[in-house]
């Protein structure tokens, strides 16, 4: 059984790219770039990833980020926090010692605004070009190819890059200079927060009000409370299922990042700050792994 979705795919340039982190989210969108006609190299720490990876999608793995990056048009990364991504990117092995001048490296992980202009400012030394394209649609939007891209950096390197990427997007969108896509992902987990936890509040109110909930949420969902998290989160909370993906600890990371950058730019967020103790709340309880929704645990 195929690891990726069926799509369609726009019709693009075929390129020479590498993709470097096959977790949850890279190994399903290097697999669409792959169907999409690309040549695609992979690298995973893990190697027996890569090697499966490979064997799937008929691509090449190789043992370091430089190997996999050279010859490349375009360079993309999803990995897991800032550290993880400059030791894929810096060094004697890293992706930007293989890379061409004039080649392009495209990071998907969620990740800091400051380690963005860092490594973009690394990349225009060595004549390369650097997107932070954060994502969001989490691991059903990475399997179906309909994920929505956030980029910050140059528009010629944006340019360049969105044919290809659209093979794993359905919105691949610039917003401003380097750092702009990690800035907007951050604005993106403000919201989800704040309304996650007011989904959990209102479904738990309501069960202890008597109501059936699922009937509730038909109705609601065709007002103004409607939202993405209601119409595909409510009914797997009300039914105590937690395993659609983005989990606790990754939301925890996101937030960490959201309230340093708040710290520094002087937003007031009360509610994301309360919103993040409560999931560690629910890492408290074992939830690590749980998805976001998970919050209304701490509720019943």
């Amino acid at each position: 059984m195929s690891n990726i979705a069926e799509k369609t795919y726009e019709t693009a340039p075929s390129k020479k790219v590498a993709f470097i982190g096959l977790g949850v989210m890279g190994y399903p969108m290097a697999g669409h770039l792959a169907r999409a006609g690309h040549s695609v190299t992979v690298y995973n720490r893990s190697s027996a990833k890569a090697a499966a990876w490979a064997a799937e999608f008929g691509g090449a793995h190789k043992p370091t980020p430089r190997e996999a990056a050279q010859g490349a048009d375009i360079v993309f990364a999803c990995v897991g926090n800032d550290d993880d991504l400059r030791s894929i990117t810096l060094g004697a092995d890293g992706a930007l010692a293989g890379m061409a001048a004039g080649a392009i490296f495209v990071d998907h992980t969620t990740a800091s605004a400051d380690v963005a202009r860092e490594l973009y400012q690394a990349a225009k030394t060595l004549g390369l070009s650097f997107v932070d394209a954060p994502v969001s649609g989490g691991q059903a939007g990475a399997v179906n190819g309909l994920l929505t891209v956030m980029c910050g950096g140059d528009t010629a390197a944006f340019d360049a890059v969105k044919p290809a990427a659209m093979a794993f997007s359905r919105a691949f969108t610039l917003l401003g200079e380097s750092g702009a896509g990690q800035l907007t992902k951050m604005v993106n987990q403000i919201c989800i927060a704040g309304l996650v936890q007011g989904l959990s509040e209102a479904i738990a109110f309501g069960q202890k009000a008597g109501l059936d909930m699922n009937q509730v949420l038909d109705v609601i969902g065709k007002g103004a409370a409607q939202s993405w998290q209601l119409d595909n989160r409510g009914k797997t909370m009300v039914a105590d299922k937690f395993d659609f993906g983005f989990a606790v600890d990754w939301m925890r990371k996101d937030l960490g990042l959201v309230l340093d950058e708040a710290k520094r730019n002087g937003a007031r967020l009360p509610v994301t700050a309360l919103v993040d103790q409560f999931y560690a709340d629910v890492q408290a309880m074992g939830g690590n792994r749980l998805d976001t929704s998970s919050l209304i645990k701490r509720l019943k």
